[in-house]
């Protein structure tokens, strides 16, 4: 049976970026708004758009993320002729193992891909946050006869020095593909979402690893390949919502908007949901001594001090006297007595001693690592 789009969700970036909070897992594993991880994004907006077959496409430290991911029911995948398929790098004929980039990764996954025979094939990066109907970007490919179709979004024409630029003409196609330029021509950044026609990609990449070996990455070689030949090569102008959350202070940000109940990412919109894997846990506690505004506060949480504009995931303990101020708490954390937080992103099971002060600044988030304690006594104290 052919399947007419097939979704490949690229999750095997390191984010080193994000330092600490991805030391341990990929940074589309790392959690995001108390109850989701960053690729339930991409996730639910394959299952919100209709489409079934999904391959998520891993390789560093995919312990958390396959975890997460499983076979998919959390998202309605685990389900007759669709699903979600963890696809791990793995020798080949050749002797390659690990992916090289984007596009090597699916030349890599050929196989899988020819078994569900799809006439297209949707191309995501699995650590952005945003809702999409990957349906009406389907509709335009269709109608403008793409051989390929960039999801772009306008930005600021000051930022556009830091993304891939799509220069067009008045149709839309794409005329010109810049990364990073200084002086950029439009402010058409790519999402680094893709649908291609499996055919003529599959085309490019055999051929290419017949002869030269080179193209290894979408937006470095297989989008210029495109456009040197002349194919029909489209952007399409999304408008809502979309956050790259690749840096400290970007992943900090989103969460912060992420607290705005009129937040254009309208979390609470039942006809869009976003769905996660989440633990079995207890109801959220507030003792009498606790103070909480403008805050999210996810099951199992345990507050016997001071919240403000801040993000506690699952369970969560606060002590009393404690005060968490402009900050987002990853799940499983425990902060001591007198404890301040402010400003800052604190990693899942990190341990935050009695008395500690975490405090960073808007533009300098202070982060605590995954499993991490601060404070408490030295092994020379004890």
């Amino acid at each position: 049976m052919r399947t007419e789009t097939l979704a490949m969700i690229l999750a095997g970036g390191q984010g080193t970026r994000l330092g600490k909070l991805t030391k341990e897992i990929a940074k589309p594993a790392v959690p995001f708004g108390g109850k989701y991880r960053i690729i339930d994004f991409a996730l639910s907006n394959c299952v919100n758009s209709g489409i079934k077959n999904v391959g998520v496409v891993t390789q560093y430290q995919p312990r958390e993320l396959n975890s997460h991911v499983g076979n998919g029911a959390a998202w309605g995948l685990n389900i007759h002729n669709g699903g979600a398929t963890i696809l791990q790098p793995y020798s080949s004929v050749e002797g390659e193992k690990w992916f090289k980039g984007t596009a090597h990764a699916i030349y890599q996954n050929i196989d899988f891909i020819d078994r569900h025979n799809p006439e297209y094939v949707l191309i995501l990066s699995g650590d952005h946050i945003y809702k999409m109907d990957y349906q009406e970007m389907l509709a335009f490919h269709k109608m403008k006869k793409a051989a390929l179709t960039v999801g772009v979004i306008p930005v600021p024409i000051e930022e556009a020095p830091r993304f891939g630029i799509m220069n067009t003409d008045q149709t839309g196609r794409i005329i010109e593909f810049e990364e990073k330029p200084k002086e950029p021509k439009s402010n058409l950044a790519s999402m680094g979402v893709y649908i291609f026609d499996w055919a003529m990609l599959k085309k490019y990449l055999i051929d290419n690893q017949a002869k030269e070996r080179t193209m290894e990455d979408f937006g470095q070689h297989v989008i210029p390949a495109y456009l040197r030949n002349n194919e029909n090569v489209f952007a399409y102008a999304f408008r809502d919502y979309w956050k790259d959350v690749g840096t400290i202070e970007s992943l900090w940000e989103a969460n912060m908007e992420f607290l705005d109940p009129t937040h254009a990412l309208n979390i609470r919109n039942s006809d869009w949901r976003i769905y996660s894997q989440n633990p079995s846990a207890p109801p959220q506690f507030l003792t009498a001594a606790s103070n909480v505004t403008n805050a999210m506060i996810v099951d199992g949480c345990y507050v016997a001090g001071e919240v403000a504009h801040s993000i506690l995931s699952h369970n969560v303990k606060i002590g009393k006297g404690s005060v968490v101020k402009d900050s987002f708490i990853m799940a499983d954390v425990t902060i001591g007595e007198n404890v301040t937080i402010e400003y800052a992103i604190v990693g899942e099971h990190a341990r935050i001693h009695d008395g500690a002060q975490i405090i960073g600044k808007e533009k300098e988030i202070a982060v605590v690592g995954y499993s991490e304690e601060i404070g408490g006594l030295k092994d020379e104290e004890a």
